[in-house]
């Protein structure tokens, strides 16, 4: 389930990374269009052999919890092993992103909604870096509420690829083994030469 806001003008907001990412899985995967199902766009299709939902959710971010209300009482649908949760990350600097199996909302909105209606923390995330804040932005909603520049949106359209394959493994492998092949330690001088 990729988070954002609905609507044209969040579309390219660092916001609604989630909902890229996302986008692109449907492209990659041959899904289709999205198509309105209640509170959310969703589109359906198989992943090695797996029934597979890209989910949207159409209540804006600090709702986002709202479209797994029904899931908790599915007793076919494993929160822990069937749910992952795409998001904007601001703690993580953009061209980054990290695979979790838990952790806290971390002040975000999103996630705080969803840990609401699961009552617990204990669901995979996948985080895309969208930091750091500047020093010009006082408002954090004012960072990620804003576009990306063109230069970031071009780091995020080189990210979409990579991060596809994480969601690939964490979908045939599990987000643990998802977390050992993708998460990856950013570079240090020494390991660049400098």
């Amino acid at each position: 389930m990729g988070l954002g806001n609905p609507g044209p003008e969040y579309a390219d907001t660092r916001h609604n990374a989630g909902f890229m990412l996302v986008d692109h899985l449907a492209v990659r995967w041959r899904f289709g269009s999205f198509h309105r199902d209640g509170p959310a766009r969703v589109a359906r299709g198989m992943f090695h052999r797996r029934e597979v939902q890209l989910v949207k959710p159409q209540t804006f971010m600090n709702r986002s919890g709202n479209m797994l209300g029904p899931l908790r009482t599915d007793r076919a649908f494993d929160l822990q092993q069937d749910l992952l949760i795409v998001v904007d990350e601001v703690q993580l600097d953009l061209g980054r992103f990290r695979l979790r199996s838990k952790g806290s909302a971390g002040g975000h909105n999103g996630l705080k909604s969803i840990e609401g209606v699961l009552g617990h923390t204990d669901y995979a995330r996948l985080r895309i870096g969208v930091g750091p804040v500047p020093a010009n932005y006082p408002d954090m909603a004012d960072f990620v509420l804003d576009p990306f520049r063109r230069d970031e949106r071009a780091v995020i359209e080189d990210l979409l690829e990579p991060m596809a394959e994480a969601v690939e493994t964490w979908v045939t492998d599990g987000i643990d083994i998802a977390m050992t092949r993708h998460n990856k330690k950013p570079p240090t001088p020494e390991s660049e030469g400098a």
